[in-house]
């Protein structure tokens, strides 16, 4: 499966909005250094979907906050 993410850093609250078109915009407290907001976009993708971490990998837009996600199965 492929997600179309917009990551937001330096958050207040860290929370998933679902945009309806399969494309989600995710809040993360982590700042946009050393790829910490990277991996938080990871753990909290983690945990909405209910998968492990080790699942989900980010394909592209590794320096951007437009990602492309892909979760195994």
């Amino acid at each position: 499966m492929k997600l179309h993410i917009k990551i937001k850093p330096n958050a207040r609250v860290e929370k998933i909005e679902d945009r309806g078109d399969g494309n989600l915009c995710v809040w993360v407290r982590a700042a946009a250094r050393e790829g910490r907001a990277n991996e938080a976009l990871i753990e909290i993708l983690s945990d909405y979907l209910d998968v492990p971490k080790s699942l989900i990998r980010i394909t592209a837009g590794h320096s951007s906050r437009f990602k492309t996600v892909s979760v195994d199965e």
